[in-house]
């Protein structure tokens, strides 16, 4: 079977024991041995071994093709209640019930192309199939790792893929593809599951592919594999005057029975030879003048008495933060669950669950196929399914404990990745710091430390990391940083890129967008919570009035947002300064007399609407998880269980309700020569800042610890008295 090179390995089970399940949000693991008709396997091997003798036995099919095998989660009411964590401020427990482990899988039928979504529950420690759904025609589960790596097979064996390399200097095996999703193209027939080829050159065995971008496209039926048709983008060229103009009279798609170079009204565009290397020792055989940095110093991240935090099973505990820790989603990445903050003794309910649940990247350039360039990455493919395994001292600094993360392959065995996730502590400089001025007065400096909770995720050519922070203040951070290489096509010489940067020659980097939404499953203080929205706004009384005699008079107008269909899509504003908090309408403040918040601070927010606000309603196959619905790929309709719909079609209020908010942050990336061949680290995020939550700064317990290991920089005694550091202020994190 073919994988990813990210360390990844089929896991085969050898245990014997059964494996208690702490948390009933506990994924579906190959760590959990269950004993199933006498064979020791495991659980999503036991699972998909279930499903296997269920379709043999009650069905037609006889040949199944795994895509994906994730726990289906318990209602919100009994995992809550199984933690003995109150749903309202004050409240008490509800009583726990009867855990009943449920699965969700979805599956082919190898013969007929046909997709099944299927349900299943432990039972006295078998699982059974509760319920055995056919997909509509033309609704494709998401597009797994193998049938990525397969994409690239079978264009390379394809002799007319094969003869058109040729055509511009390059060989069979020098054929490289990033297999992408198609979206939307309704020349094809709605069942065929479908495939674009973005094809590249690689000269030798670790070049950068990216510098040698290929002028066709191949379309792939990825169930029969094999090449259904080939599409040639036009090209640009200049006009007098400046302007330019396309080859062809139209940017939409041409029919599939015509030749489609003929069409492009072109000539063919071998690929870019220069070599773009990102590897050192490539980069040295490149550039003899080539030489790394020598002039940078070791720093290293030590902590003599071990780490602060501590896990107990996948519940993870650090300074008054416990959570369920890891729950590693195969579309999602990081999950992180039941997020509560001991509060001198008591135990405040935060967020019941966090997720980046989608992200869309469209690229900008209109003419055809190149609109088919936008990618779901989360709903496609499924950013954990994408998860690198992580290097010590490498990915992450310091003392790091890692956790794996598996998802199922074709064959129905669990497949690990290790090191998936990654969680350590980092010094977040100054927490908070006074210094009262006069002679002989005191000062107090806190240095702030947070947990970070990370994962990296390779799509084809771009990486992403997923960071959670957690602070002592009682902040919560979630930032999204992007690097990895431009997503680029082959220019001609000459050719003008009006939708694009040439950012070498030859190399044409596409305008495209970053988009994610991440979701937010509220719980503070319960689970009747609500949205208010605030606007800054200057006082109607006009300078040089009574009311306002300076004129620098301003108010917040706060909001609640009530009706889902009425104010269930929001966009901010820049003017007002708009502004979102997730409120306990219950609960108070003791001195403001607001309620107990959380206020959202987004950064880089654009698009349209920012901010989604939906009633959860959780049902058979869970709560509302995913904002661009279950099913993803070639989706041409906007799908029913998705957030556009949940918001047109919701009924009732969504005020004092158990509501589930869907951010929309991101970037709009113009490529620039710098960010060639690879991009340096940008940076989107969102902050969640608590509003009268605690009853003061939660954070001045923590100690100002002087750090014994600091040192001056240079030497004081230096002869030339330059660059000399001074000791004032030794005492000032306790003074």
């Amino acid at each position: 079977m073919d994988v990813l090179s990210t360390g990844s390995t089929v896991h085969v089970s050898t245990g014997n024991n059964l494996t208690k399940v702490e948390h009933p949000l506990d994924p579906l693991t190959p760590d959990e041995a269950r004993i199933y008709p006498s064979c020791p396997i495991s659980l999503i091997n036991a699972v998909t071994l279930t499903i296997r003798r269920y379709t043999a036995e009650h069905t037609d099919i006889r040949a199944v093709n795994f895509n994906n095998c994730a726990l289906l989660p318990p209602p919100k009411r009994a995992v809550l209640a199984a933690l003995g964590i109150p749903i309202s401020p004050g409240g008490k427990p509800e009583t726990p019930g009867k855990d009943i482990r449920k699965a969700v899988s979805d599956f082919f039928d190898v013969l007929n192309g046909v997709a099944y979504n299927v349900i299943l529950a432990l039972e006295d420690g078998e699982w059974k199939v509760e319920s055995l759904q056919r997909l509509p025609v033309g609704t494709q589960p998401q597009i797994t790792v193998e049938e990525l790596v397969n994409c690239e097979l079978v264009v390379r064996s394809d002799a007319k893929v094969q003869a058109l390399a040729k055509e511009v200097g390059v060989e069979p095996h020098q054929i490289f593809a990033d297999g992408w999703a198609i979206g939307w193209d309704d020349r094809f027939p709605k069942g065929q599951r479908l495939q674009q080829a973005l094809l590249f050159a690689r000269f030798s065995q670790h070049d950068n592919l990216y510098a040698h971008p290929l002028d066709f496209i191949p379309v792939i039926d990825s169930l029969a594999r094999k090449v259904v048709h080939i599409d040639f983008p036009p090209s640009w060229k200049k006009k007098s005057g400046g302007s330019v103009e396309l080859s062809v009279s139209t940017t939409q798609p041409q029919s599939l029975s015509k030749d489609s170079f003929s069409v492009a009204n072109r000539a063919r565009i071998p690929p870019p030879l220069t070599s773009h290397d990102f590897l050192s020792d490539l980069m040295e055989n490149a550039n003899p003048n080539y030489k790394e940095r020598g002039d940078l110093k070791p720093l290293h991240v030590i902590q003599p008495e071990g780490v602060s935090f501590k896990m107990r099973g996948h519940v993870l505990e650090w300074q008054k933060w416990k959570m369920h820790g890891k729950a590693y989603s195969h579309r999602e990445g990081i999950v992180l669950s039941t997020i509560t903050y001991n509060d001198n003794g008591a135990i405040l309910p935060i967020f019941y669950r966090l997720s980046i649940a989608e992200m869309a990247v469209p690229y900008g350039a209109p003419e055809y196929p190149h609109p088919r360039k936008f990618a779901f990455d989360s709903g496609e493919y499924g950013m954990g399914s994408l998860a690198n395994e992580l290097s010590l001292g490498c990915d992450c600094l310091g003392k790091i404990h890692y956790l794996p993360g598996a998802y199922v392959t074709h064959s129905g065995a669990a497949l690990v990745i290790k090191n998936a996730i990654c969680i350590h502590e980092e010094d977040a400089g100054v927490l908070w710091k006074h210094s009262d001025f006069r002679p002989g007065g005191r000062s107090r400096t806190v240095r702030s430390r947070r947990l970070v909770v990370s994962m990296v995720c390779t799509a084809a050519n771009y990486e992403y990391i997923w960071n959670y922070y957690f602070y002592q203040d009682g902040n919560i951070e979630i930032e999204i940083r992007l690097t990895g290489i431009l997503q680029v096509y082959v220019a001609g010489l000459d050719e003008p890129t009006p939708y694009g940067t040439t950012v070498a020659p030859g190399i044409n980097a596409h305008y495209h967008q970053h988009i994610f939404s991440v979701r937010v499953d509220p719980m503070l203080d319960g689970l009747q919570n609500s949205v208010i929205e605030s606007e800054i706004v200057g006082l109607d009384a006009p300078t040089g009035s009574n009311e306002n005699f300076a004129g620098n008079g301003f108010v917040i107008k706060d909001r609640i947002l009530k009706s889902q269909v009425e104010d269930g899509a929001r966009d901010f504003n820049w003017a007002s300064e708009r502004r979102w908090c997730i409120a306990n309408l219950n609960k108070t403040h003791y001195a403001s007399g607001k309620p107990v918040s959380y206020a959202i601070m987004m950064k880089a927010s654009f698009a349209h609407k920012q901010l989604w606000v939906v009633r959860d309603e959780e049902g058979p196959k869970g709560s509302r998880i995913f904002p661009s619905g279950r099913y993803v790929p070639q989706t041409r309709e906007e799908p029913e269980d998705s957030v556009g719909k949940w918001v047109k079609e919701g009924k009732g209020s969504i005020e004092n309700e158990d509501i589930v908010l869907f951010l929309t942050l991101g970037t709009t990336h113009i490529p620039r020569p710098e960010d060639w061949p690879v991009m340096p680290v940008e940076h989107v995020g969102v902050l969640f800042k608590p509003s009268s939550f605690f009853t003061s700064n939660p954070s001045m317990d923590v100690p100002g610890i002087k750090d014994s290991q600091s040192r001056p920089a240079f030497d004081t005694h230096n002869a030339n008295a330059q660059h000399i550091n001074v000791t004032n202020g030794a005492e000032c994190c306790a003074n």
